[in-house]
C-alpha cells in the first residue's frame, strides 16, 4: 500500500465526527487520523480525496473538507459493508506526481479487490485511474457521465477537457469500449461524433437518458470503471451558477445513475470530479456517493449459467438463420444477451428487456450490431 501518499483526514472533519451519533455513517467508517490507519483486511469500499485541479488550470486545491461533513453526517442504510477513508492525495509539485500517486494507489487497492470511490479534483484524474489497470490484464470498460466526450483538442496538454484522447491514443491501449451517457449535442463536434461511430463506442444524448433512466443500467453493468462529471447536472441542483448549466441530469437522475454503477459487480473504481466546491453541490455529491455504496451492498453476485434453474433462455431466431440467445434472471430481472464472433466462441452482452421485444419484430440490438462490427475490425 502505498502509504506515503496519503494524508489523514482533515483535523477539521475529526473533530466534527466526534459530535455525530452512532448512527450516522461517520460512525461506521474506518479513517485514516493523524495517529492510525486503518486495517484494510475485511474492506470492502475504499474513499479517498484528490485535491488536484490543475485540469482546470486552477491552482488551488478542492477543498474536502466540506464535502465529508455533508457525507458523514448521513444516516447509514440496512448495510452490511465494511468502508475506510483512507484520507487525501495532495498536490504534487507537478499534476504528474499526482497522477502517479493515485495511479500507484489505485492499483494497490484494485489488487485487493476493494472498490474505490474518488473524490476530486477534476476529471483528468480519470486518465491515471484507467492506467493503473495496465498490470492486472484486462481491457477496461470505461463509462462516462458527461455533457461533453472530452476529446479535446490534438498536440495541448492533457487537461479534464481532453483526457478522453490520452487514453484512446497512448500505448498500451486497453480500453474494450467507452460509453457516455449524456453528452448534449450544441457541445458536440460532428467530428467526435464521428469517431464514435468510427471507434464503436456508445454514446447516449441527455435527452435519451432522461426519458428512460432504466437505459443506463445495462450500460452500468458493463462497466469497470465510472467517471462522473458534475457538470453534467443542471445548475438548479448544484447551485453552481458561475458555470451556468441550463440543462443536465436533475439530483434525482444523477443519484439513479450513481446506484446503477454501485449495483454493477464490475465496477471497481467511482469517481465524481469538477466540483466547484460549492456546499450545494457538496451535498448533491454527498448523496450521490450514498447511492453508490447502497447500489454496492444490493448487488446480486449472480452472472448468467451459473445456476440454470435462476435463469430463462430464450432464443430469436432472424431471417438471416442468425440466432441470438437472451438470458433473464429471475432473481433480479435482468436481462443478458449471448454474442458470439471468430474471436470469442460465447461472450455475454449487458442488455434490456427493450432489447428482447425489438430482436422479437426482427431488430438486432444496438449493442450487438456494434460488437459484430468491432470484432471484424480487430480480425
Amino acid at each position: 500500500m502505498q502509504f506515503e501518499y496519503l494524508q489523514p483526514i482533515e483535523s477539521e472533519v475529526a473533530e466534527f465526527l466526534s459530535l455525530l451519533s452512532s448512527q450516522h455513517l461517520g460512525a461506521k467508517v474506518k479513517f485514516h487520523r493523524q495517529d492510525s490507519f486503518p486495517d484494510l483486511e475485511a474492506i470492502q469500499v475504499a474513499l479517498i480525496g484528490v485535491a488536484e485541479n490543475r485540469g482546470a488550470g486552477v491552482e488551488e486545491p478542492t477543498d474536502l473538507v466540506v464535502f465529508r461533513k455533508e457525507f458523514y453526517q448521513l444516516y447509514a442504510g440496512n448495510w452490511d459493508c465494511k468502508i475506510a477513508d483512507l484520507g487525501n492525495i495532495l498536490e504534487g509539485n507537478s499534476v504528474n506526481d499526482t497522477y502517479f500517486a493515485l495511479n500507484q494507489l489505485t492499483l494497490d487497492l484494485l489488487k485487493k479487490d476493494i472498490i474505490l470511490i474518488v473524490i476530486g479534483g477534476t476529471q483528468d484524474l480519470t486518465y491515471p485511474i484507467y492506467r493503473a489497470y495496465d498490470n492486472l490484464d484486462k481491457m477496461v470498460n470505461l463509462v462516462s457521465v458527461d455533457s461533453k466526450f472530452d476529446f479535446g483538442t490534438p498536440n495541448i496538454p492533457m487537461s479534464m477537457n481532453s483526457y478522453l484522447s490520452k487514453i484512446i491514443m497512448e500505448s498500451p491501449n486497453n480500453l474494450n469500449n467507452y460509453s457516455n451517457l449524456g453528452y448534449q449535442t450544441y457541445f458536440t463536434s460532428q467530428e467526435e461524433i464521428d469517431l464514435m461511430e468510427k471507434m464503436f463506442f456508445d454514446y447516449h444524448r441527455l435527452g435519451e437518458v432522461t426519458a428512460d433512466i432504466t437505459i443506463a443500467e445495462p450500460i452500468m453493468r458493463d462497466a469497470d470503471m465510472v467517471s462522473l462529471d458534475l457538470t453534467s447536472v443542471q445548475s438548479a441542483y448544484t447551485g453552481n451558477f458561475s458555470s451556468f448549466v441550463p440543462n443536465g441530469f436533475s439530483g434525482k437522475e444523477i443519484c439513479a445513475l450513481s446506484r446503477y454503477a454501485g449495483i454493477s459487480e464490475k465496477v471497481s473504481v467511482f469517481g465524481v470530479f469538477n466540483s466547484s466546491g460549492l456546499r450545494s453541490e457538496e451535498v448533491l455529491r454527498a448523496q450521490m456517493v450514498w447511492y453508490f455504496i447502497e447500489g454496492v451492498v444490493y448487488r446480486y453476485k449472480e452472472f448468467p449459467l451459473k445456476d440454470d434453474n435462476n435463469y430463462t433462455k430464450y432464443i430469436v431466431s432472424f431471417e438471416d438463420d442468425e440466432e441470438l440467445v437472451f438470458y433473464k434472471s429471475e432473481v433480479s430481472g435482468r436481462w443478458w444477451l449471448n454474442f458470439k464472433n471468430k474471436l470469442t466462441n460465447f461472450a455475454l452482452l449487458s442488455c434490456s428487456e427493450k432489447d428482447y421485444r425489438e430482436a422479437l419484430k426482427g431488430v438486432y440490438p444496438e449493442k450487438w450490431l456494434k460488437e459484430q462490427k468491432k470484432s471484424y475490425v480487430i480480425q
